[in-house]
C-alpha cells in the first residue's frame, strides 16, 4: 500500500485554563482574623477606666493576677504594682466597663486576707483562691473618681445593709474597737464603725461611730441608753457572787448595749446621726432615766479611803443617788483640813409624783436631820474595801441643822467604818481610866489577907476537925441502917408480888360477877374500886422497893423535894 493512501489522525484542539481551584485551607486564617478582631473589638469594648490605688503594703497583690470584686463578680484586674513616693504602694488596675458606676467618690476598696482577730476570722476562703481587692460602692451618687485610698481594714458594714448610723459620746472606750457588737437585750443588732478622739478639746470626749441593722434601728428613740458592757461584769450581793458577760464577742473584742425604757404614742424613731451619751455600766445607764438631781455635800474628817466616784448613795440600804466628787480641802494651818464628799440625789428614787409637786426636797431633808439624820461612811464590799455613803438615823447625836453652801445641801455626819470603831474604843479606855483601879486593888489585897488569916487560924482547924468526925458518924450510922433493913428489902418484892396475885384473883371474880350481876350493877362498880385502889397499893409498894433498893440512906434521910416512896 502506497504512502499516500494512509489516512491522517485527528488533532485535537487546544484548551486554556485561566482560574485556579479554591482550596479550603486557606479558610483558617480568615476565621482566626475574625476571631481575633470580635476579640479585640469586644476587649476595647468591655474595657473601663484604669484606676489607682494606694495602700500600705502590697501583702498578698500579685500583678497580672489579683482580680477586683464586688460581691464575688470581677470587676478588674491588678496590672501593675509600684513603690509610691510616700513610702506607700501605688496599684494600677485595669477595671471593666461595667464598674463605672461604682467608680464615684463613696468608693472604698480593701484587700481581702485571712485575718484573725478578737472578734472573729475572715479571708479563710483566700487560703487557696489566693487574695483579691473588694470593692464597696457606698451610699448614694458621687462623681467620678479614678485615685483611691485603699482601707487597711475592712469596713465593720457594708453599704447596702439596711440601718441607722448614731453617734456615742463617752470619756473613755475600754477594749471598744472597729467591728465590736452592739446588743439589744442580748441580740447582736448593729456593730461599732470607729471612734474619733479630739486632742485639742479634750473635754469633748471621745466621739464612737455605731452602726444599729434594721429593724432594731426603729427601737431607738430619744430617750433610749447605751453602756458599755465589755468584759465580766461581776457582782457581790446578798445572792452571793454574779458573773455576767454579754457574749464572748464582747469579752474578747468589747461590746454596747443599748435599750429605751419608754416609748411614747406616736413618737418617732431617731434621726440619723443622733447623738447619745455613753454610760459606763448598765447601773449608770438605768440611773440616768431620773431627769430630777438635787446636790448634797458631806464633809468628813476621817480617812474616805475606798470611796471613789460613782459609789451608790444609801437610804435604808436602797440606792438614791451616787457619789460625783471626792476633793480634799486642805487648810496649811491644819485645824480645818477635812475631805468634801458631793453626791446627787434622785428625787423620783423616794417620792411619788404626786409627793414631787408638794414637797421641797430641801424642806424634806431639814425635817429628816431634825429626827436625827446622818450622813455616814460604810463599808460597801468586804472583799474589795469599797466604801458608800449610808444616809441613816442616829439616836443621842448631838442636835444638827441643814446648811445651804452655794445652793448646795451640805448634811451633818457621824464617824463611820474605822473611825466609829476607834471613836468607841477611846470611849471604852477613857471609862476604864476613870475608874478608880488602885482603890480597888487596895481593897482586895485586904480581903484576901484577911481571908488567908482566917483560913488559917486555930477556930478554922477545930472547925474542919470537928466537921470530920460528924461526917464519919453519919457514914456509920448509914451501914448500919444498911444492914438492918436489908431484910426487910428483900421481902418487899415477896409482898409486891402478892398484891398482884390478889389482883389476878380479883378480875377473875369481877369477870364471873359481870357475868351474874350485869355491867351497870352496884355491886361492879364497889368491886371495881376496890380492885382500882388494891392496885395502887401494889404499885406504890413496887415503887418503894425500887428506891429504898437504890437509895438505902433514905430511911434516915428522907426522899428530897418529896415524901418517901413519891415518884
Amino acid at each position: 500500500m502506497s504512502e499516500a493512501a494512509t489516512p491522517e489522525a485527528p488533532v485535537p484542539d487546544a484548551h486554556v485554563q485561566t482560574r485556579r481551584p479554591f482550596h479550603f485551607v486557606w479558610l483558617i486564617p480568615l476565621v482566626a482574623a475574625l476571631i481575633a478582631g470580635f476579640l479585640a473589638w469586644r476587649t476595647l469594648s468591655e474595657r473601663g477606666p484604669t484606676i489607682v490605688l494606694t495602700f500600705r503594703t502590697a501583702d498578698g497583690l500579685v500583678a497580672g493576677q489579683t482580680r477586683i470584686r464586688h460581691k464575688a463578680v470581677d470587676l478588674g484586674t491588678v496590672r501593675r504594682i509600684t513603690l509610691s513616693d510616700d513610702g506607700g504602694v501605688r496599684v494600677e488596675a485595669d477595671m471593666r466597663r461595667e464598674a463605672d458606676r461604682f467608680l464615684t467618690g463613696t468608693a472604698s476598696f480593701w484587700v481581702v486576707r485571712p485575718r484573725l482577730t478578737a472578734g472573729n476570722i475572715s479571708g479563710l476562703d483566700t487560703l487557696l483562691s489566693g487574695g483579691y481587692i473588694e470593692l464597696d460602692p457606698g451610699a448614694g451618687r458621687g462623681l467620678p473618681k479614678t485615685q483611691f485610698v485603699g482601707l487597711e481594714e475592712p469596713p465593720a458594714v457594708r453599704s447596702d445593709v439596711p440601718g441607722t448610723s448614731f453617734v456615742l459620746k463617752a470619756e473613755r472606750i475600754g477594749s471598744l474597737s472597729s467591728g465590736s457588737p452592739v446588743f439589744y437585750h442580748d441580740i447582736a443588732a448593729g456593730e461599732v464603725l470607729g471612734y474619733d478622739a479630739n486632742p485639742t478639746e479634750p473635754e469633748k470626749g471621745i466621739e464612737v461611730h455605731v452602726f444599729i441593722r434594721a429593724p432594731y434601728d426603729g427601737i431607738v428613740h430619744a430617750g433610749s441608753r447605751f453602756w458599755n458592757a465589755s468584759g465580766l461584769d461581776v457582782e457581790l450581793g446578798a445572792q452571793g457572787v454574779q458573773v455576767r458577760v454579754a457574749s464572748l464577742q464582747a469579752l474578747l473584742s468589747g461590746g454596747i448595749a443599748f435599750d429605751t425604757p419608754h416609748i411614747a404614742p406616736g413618737e418617732k424613731p431617731a434621726a440619723a446621726g443622733a447623738s447619745f451619751p455613753l454610760y459606763r455600766d448598765e447601773a449608770a445607764a438605768a440611773a440616768a432615766g431620773y431627769r430630777e438631781r438635787t446636790p448634797y455635800v458631806a464633809y468628813f474628817r476621817g480617812s474616805v479611803r475606798g470611796l471613789a466616784v460613782g459609789a451608790p448613795v444609801e437610804l435604808f440600804g436602797i440606792q438614791i443617788g451616787s457619789v460625783t466628787a471626792v476633793n480634799l480641802e486642805f487648810d496649811p494651818k491644819g485645824l480645818q483640813s477635812r475631805v468634801a464628799v458631793r453626791f446627787e440625789i434622785q428625787p423620783e428614787r423616794i417620792l411619788r409624783p404626786d409627793q414631787l409637786r408638794e414637797n421641797d426636797l430641801v424642806e424634806v431633808s431639814r425635817r429628816m436631820v431634825a429626827h436625827g439624820l446622818r450622813a455616814q461612811l460604810r463599808s460597801a464590799s468586804l472583799l474589795t474595801g469599797q466604801l458608800l455613803v449610808a444616809l441613816d438615823y442616829f439616836q443621842d447625836v448631838p442636835p444638827a441643822s441643814v446648811e445651804m453652801q452655794d445652793g448646795v445641801v451640805v448634811l451633818p455626819v457621824v464617824p463611820g467604818g474605822l473611825d466609829s470603831i476607834t471613836t468607841d474604843v477611846s470611849q471604852i479606855l477613857r471609862k476604864i481610866d476613870q475608874l478608880p483601879l488602885d482603890a480597888i486593888a487596895r481593897n482586895l489585897n485586904e480581903t484576901l489577907a484577911g481571908a488567908r488569916d482566917l483560913t488559917a487560924g486555930p477556930e478554922a482547924r477545930q472547925s474542919f476537925h470537928a466537921l470530920t468526925e460528924t461526917l464519919a458518924s453519919v457514914r456509920d450510922l448509914v451501914g448500919k441502917a444498911d444492914a438492918g433493913a436489908g431484910p426487910a428489902f428483900k421481902r418487899l418484892p415477896d409482898i409486891a408480888q402478892g398484891l398482884q396475885a390478889v389482883v389476878d384473883r380479883a378480875g377473875k371474880l369481877v369477870g364471873s360477877a359481870e357475868l351474874g350481876y350485869g355491867e351497870n350493877s352496884q355491886f361492879r362498880r364497889d368491886l371495881q374500886r376496890l380492885l382500882d385502889q388494891v392496885s395502887d397499893t401494889a404499885r406504890s409498894v413496887r415503887l418503894l422497893a425500887d428506891y429504898l433498893d437504890a437509895h438505902p440512906e433514905a430511911l434516915l434521910r428522907g426522899r428530897p423535894g418529896g415524901r418517901l416512896g413519891d415518884r
